[in-house]
């Protein structure tokens, strides 16, 4: 009889009462720690890990419970239990009980069904506190100046770091390496004699020899000097910083500079490394939320100066260009949320920015694109649309299909009611601009018509076209997507060379340069029988771009196939390479490639940190395929790498993937959270058979370009592996 009960209970669904079905990872708001800010919407949105045993689970219900204390959620008392829903949603789903009230504490918690409709437990209960609650309706009317945010932000923090090196150079003359650029204050701790004496302190970001700082780095690299006059006794000094450096800073804060390094000359006795510390500002960021390791060694370095500057760029509370004028710009902000998303898994510093920015629009042309792209890519990493239903007709006006013309491109001449297009977008002007310094676009010919620009163009009309059918607009969905249609024909009609089989520079152009060839095949407007010739053409260009172009070689290059060019250009022993920013000692991306191609750029610049969302989305190839990666592609691109491997955080829980890979195998893990499916890549390594083995069984996949694909692959640990014949 045992051994049945033994087979019995082999055969039967796990206890739904185990710890490990309780969901984790619970954001209020897209918070994570809800506790750390007031909320203010009436109306917050709930998402979780789903945690349930074995593989290919998925949620097939959920129970929310809400109240005003911890104790009350099992109580009558309770404002909102939801019952058992049925439903696969975890993310993104709305309060629904009776009304908040501003100004006061909650606490809710959630439990789940897996698919054998087994209840799990529930979940550790998450408490927010409530600010003064939004009324407005979500669209309307409102006075000049309001924000109209959908999101609520933490406060900035302070971390203390305290000096990796301190080397005493003789005569109360201090050096101090803090081993990363950082935005911050700095604090000295110092015993003085009762007379007391006067400090020089020096903070800078580069050296002019091994242990002095650079009193004139050139550009916007910062250096700056001050005095401190030493009290009898211990006491904390706060270097003073300039006023400009309060720039945007909320006055709990106060200013601050990037700086890695120190000097303290005159010190009035000895220094220990803890007297000295530099309080860095930033967003709240997980360090540990995040993984990337492979069998080269310079990516491995390139990838961790790119995920740091996440971190040190965000000391604004909003994404900006970086310390020499601390401005939001689109294009900025698109490679920055991209970044951050990939690095950490919180949402609300990339859609406040998003959303600032829709309402304080910039000057290039192509940034008012970046906008419609910045929306897409908060939903489909967040499932959540209210963003998109608050700033739907702004982002429908900044399709700028107002400019178009009769055959479907846009460009000069604009049309009569050209300031009436401006207001819609919140702009005064619009310029072109293809690439930022303008000596960094490859010869590109600044046509009326321009190929880059109209390329953005269509990625715009696209997205849109698919935001409208998100918030069921068939109407706008049609005229989006019959227009991003138009543009493509006469993109491929008036834009193209057959000649030379490149796209030229605009209409009127004989020139081809990189940027015109390489938008379009990041975008796919390349028709399949042209991107041979189009992808070597913008290989054979090497890196003829800046660091924000490099976005989009990059996004083509691995659109193209070309994943050992596009590592190549990344590690590239160059001086147009992440590498060489490593070189020159900067520890946040650079502005530019070097101080010779912008001299007054600064060393510390999101846009140049492109590689921090490359990296997870096209070289390890995880990207969403459905909102909130409901269902997520793994294509991994490894090129020259023997091995790799990602631990991406997403909303829905961290997904795992590391490569094997040799000239007769590949070998891939990947782990997905409960409630993903995924759609596998593996290479076809050199024949035509489909087959694919998974998990230890042999599987048929489908061909699709020079890969297989295999799905669905459910949630849980899966290894598949392919080998050549």
């Amino acid at each position: 009889m045992k051994y049945l009960v033994i087979l019995l209970l082999a055969l039967t669904p796990l206890s739904v009462h185990a710890a490990d079905t309780a969901p984790t990872g619970l954001m209020c708001a897209l918070l994570a720690n809800p506790q750390r800010t007031p909320i203010t919407d009436p109306k917050p949105r709930f998402s979780w890990i789903v945690n349930a045993p074995g593989n290919d689970q998925v949620q097939s219900a959920w129970q929310i419970r809400v109240a005003t204390d911890v104790a009350l959620l099992d109580k009558p008392e309770c404002l909102w239990d939801s019952g058992k829903v049925a439903s696969d949603a975890s993310t993104a789903v709305p309060y629904g009980g009776k009304a908040l009230a501003s100004n006061c504490s909650y606490a809710w918690q959630v439990r789940t069904w897996d698919k054998h409709d087994q209840a799990g437990e529930w979940s550790s209960p998450q408490c927010w506190k409530t600010g003064q609650l939004r009324q407005r309706a979500a669209g309307t009317a409102v006075a000049e100046g309001d924000q109209r945010l959908t999101v609520d932000c933490y406060p900035l923090v302070q971390t203390p770091v305290i000096p990796v090196s301190l080397v005493d150079l003789g005569a109360g003359h201090y050096f101090a390496d803090f081993g990363r650029d950082a935005y911050g204050a700095l604090k000295i701790t110092l015993t003085a004699l009762p007379a007391g004496q006067t400090l020089t302190i020096h903070l800078g970001e580069a050296l002019a020899s091994p242990h002095q700082i650079n009193r004139k780095p050139g550009g916007t690299i910062r250096y700056h000097h001050a005095q401190i006059a030493a009290a009898a006794g211990t006491h904390t000094y706060v270097v003073p910083l300039g006023p400009h450096d309060g720039r945007r800073m909320p006055e709990s804060i106060g200013p601050v500079l990037p700086f890695r390094y120190v000097e303290i000359e005159n010190a009035p006795a000895a220094l220990a490394k803890d007297a000295i510390v530099q309080w860095a500002t930033h967003y709240p960021f997980d360090e540990q939320a995040a993984k990337f390791v492979c069998s080269d060694p310079a990516l491995n370095k390139v990838w961790e100066l790119c995920r740091y500057s996440m971190k040190a760029t965000s000391f604004c509370g909003v994404y900006v260009d970086g310390d020499r004028e601390r401005t939001p710009y689109e294009a900025d902000a698109y490679i920055n949320a991209l970044g951050h998303y990939c690095c950490d898994r919180e949402f609300t510093l990339a859609r406040h920015s998003h959303e600032y920015l829709i309402l304080h629009s910039t000057w290039p042309t192509e940034w008012l694109f970046h906008s419609v792209m910045l929306a897409w890519a908060d939903y489909m990493h967040t499932g959540d649309t209210a963003s998109i239903a608050e700033f739907y007709d702004d982002l429908k006006a900044k399709t700028l299909l107002r400019l178009e013309h009769a055959d479907g491109l846009m460009g000069k001449p604009y049309p009569a009611d050209f300031k009436q297009v401006l207001t819609a977008v919140h702009e005064k002007r619009i310029t072109d601009i293809v690439d930022w310094p303008a000596g960094e676009r490859d010869g590109c010919e600044m046509k009326d018509v321009n190929t880059v620009v109209n390329a953005f163009y269509y990625r715009a009309l696209v997205l849109m076209g698919q935001m409208a059918q998100v918030m069921d607009q068939p109407q706008d969905a049609a005229l989006f997507q019959a227009a991003a249609a138009k543009t493509a024909r006469s993109f491929n009609e008036k834009l193209f060379d057959p000649g030379t089989g490149l796209y030229v520079d605009g209409i009127g152009s004989t020139h081809s340069s990189q940027h015109a060839n390489m938008a379009p095949l990041a975008f796919g407007l390349v028709p399949p029988e042209r991107v041979a010739k189009v992808a070597a053409f913008v290989r054979s260009r090497g890196m003829a771009c800046s660091v924000y172009g490099a976005q989009y070689l990059l996004e083509a290059l691995y659109a193209a196939g070309e994943a050992q060019a596009a590592q190549g250009l990344i590690t590239a022993p160059g001086e147009r390479s992440w590498t060489h920013m490593i070189d020159v000692g900067t520890t946040i991306t650079l502005e530019a490639w070097d101080n010779k191609f912008k001299p007054n750029q600064d060393w510390n610049h999101a846009w140049g940190a492109a590689p921090a969302n490359i990296i997870p989305r096209l070289l390890m190839g995880i990207e969403p395929l459905e909102p909130a990666f409901r269902k997520v592609r793994i294509r991994p691109q490894p090129g020259t790498l023997s091995s790799a491997a990602m631990d991406l955080p997403t909303i829905r829980g961290p997904i795992h993937a590391d490569v094997e890979a040799t000239p007769a195998k590949f070998v891939l893990h990947v782990q997905l959270p409960a409630n993903v499916t995924g759609q596998v890549y593996l290479p076809k390594l050199g024949h035509d058979g489909l087959a694919v083995t998974v998990d230890g069984t042999v599987c048929q996949g489908r061909a699709e370009g020079n890969g297989i694909v295999i799905e669905p692959v459910g949630s849980g640990s899966h290894t598949l592996i392919r080998t050549g014949m």
